[in-house]
């Protein structure tokens, strides 16, 4: 494993407290932010939205809107990691449009089957997947796919509320690359789910159909910033091997 990487990983911990008297330069933060979007994401929707705080006015705000808590008032800038589910029609067309760009234009007999699937699996199956009336077709969906799962294997998360959780994965996995970027470049971060997620749709001026996944603060940890030894459940009770 990369030596800078192992580095990265000890090196981050949630800092609750962050050193006013340092600065942080908003160019690495947002590059931090541009290799977050390099993170797994499911189908490659990207169903995501970074948003960079950095105007004072915003920060302090946004701290209220956190519940005052520490990592937040203290910060020197902040990263609002927004769900986009609502934007899955736009995704699916982008990933076409990607495609046609790799593939070319041809004829339909002129595609070979790997190219077909592709562009069947955007055209065709992410909308019966991600499409939904007030939950009740992923309801109708999820009941398909258990009958034909007493048959043979299936894919099964199909409700609404399965899919909103695809949605937190990918941005969570992007959130956890985000914050060891920042590690990787000596830079401090703290994840807060404590929050007004109202409040803070309404500061960012988001529409109500997105959802807020974290608030990451970021700034130089002051040393008692870090509250405590990092602790761990013992590694052989969460470590099974088969």
């Amino acid at each position: 494993m990369n030596k800078n990487l192992i580095e990265a990983i000890n090196y981050r911990r949630s800092v609750r407290v962050y050193d006013s008297q340092k600065e942080i330069d908003s160019e690495i933060v947002k590059k931090c932010i541009q290799q977050a979007t390099l993170a797994p994401t499911s189908s490659n929707m990207q169903l995501w939205e970074f948003h960079h705080i950095t105007s004072k006015d915003i920060l302090k705000k946004l701290a209220i809107a956190c519940l005052n808590q520490n990592a937040a008032t203290t910060a020197k800038q902040m990263v609002v990691i927004v769900v986009r589910k609502d934007l899955w029609k736009k995704r699916i067309k982008a990933n076409l449009n990607n495609l046609n760009a790799i593939y070319g234009e041809k004829a339909k007999s002129e595609y070979s089957s790997r190219e077909k699937f592709a562009k069947n699996y955007y055209r065709k199956l992410m909308p019966i997947i991600y499409t939904d009336f007030l939950g009740i077709l992923g309801y109708l969906k999820f009941t398909f796919s258990w009958l034909t799962g007493l048959f043979k294997p299936t894919y099964r998360q199909l409700r609404n509320s399965d899919m909103r959780i695809v949605a937190h994965k990918s941005a969570g996995l992007a959130a956890q690359t985000f914050m060891l970027s920042m590690a990787a470049e000596k830079y401090d971060t703290c994840p807060m789910e404590g929050i007004d997620s109202l409040r803070i749709k309404k500061l960012l001026k988001l529409p109500l159909s997105s959802e807020i996944n974290m608030v990451i603060s970021c700034g130089i940890r002051k040393p008692e910033g870090v509250y405590g030894e990092r602790y761990r459940i013992p590694f052989e009770k969460v470590y099974k091997q088969w």
